[in-house]
């Protein structure tokens, strides 16, 4: 099965723009806005069957509310 099927994504907990599953160069995996550019820390993995787990939590962190967010001054 596709991950990109598999996973459900929620609203931006901040702006509730859309989140997309993004993988950094076959190391990591991470959720991020849309529209505001909220963002999970990266879920590593260092073999392809540890791959649908990091994509997995990276999708838990971004539905519990669990991101990063750089408004200015911050």
């Amino acid at each position: 099965m596709n991950i990109y099927e598999e996973i459900e994504l929620q609203e931006c907990p901040y702006c509730q723009g859309p989140g997309i599953l993004e993988e950094e160069e076959g190391w990591c995996w991470y959720v991020m806005c849309m529209d505001c550019g909220a963002k999970t820390g990266e879920c590593g993995y260092k073999s392809e069957e540890e791959s649908a787990k990091a994509a997995r939590s990276a999708a838990h962190l971004w539905n519990i509310g669990k991101v990063i967010r750089s408004d200015r001054c911050e």
